[in-house]
């Protein structure tokens, strides 16, 4: 019976598994890398997602202040803004669970 080294087959694969450790590990476009720049892809597309919302919601704000009674109800609450002729007092509530 000949021995595993001189069978043809074996050749074949030292090479396979040669080639399989070097692009799985060595290579510049080797798998490690590749999940790598998917995670890096994944997190990026969730913060275009994230961005795309504020958009819209930035947008449904600037058509809500087109109409300037909305737009001096949003200034008034936001901004403490006043007419001239006004006094604002700011009321703060004490919190229960301090």
């Amino acid at each position: 019976m000949k021995s595993l080294f001189t069978k043809s087959y074996f050749k074949y694969l030292i090479i396979f598994s040669a080639f399989l450790i070097w692009m799985t590990f060595l290579d510049t476009n080797s798998l490690l890398i590749h999940e790598e720049l998917n995670r890096e892809i994944k997190k990026l597309k969730n913060r275009k997602d994230a961005l795309t919302e504020e958009i819209n919601k930035d947008q449904t704000l600037i058509q809500k202040l087109e109409n300037i009674d909305s737009l001096e109800h949003y200034g008034r609450e936001n901004y403490n803004l006043k007419k001239d002729n006004e006094d604002i007092f700011i009321i703060e509530y004490e919190s229960d669970y301090e």
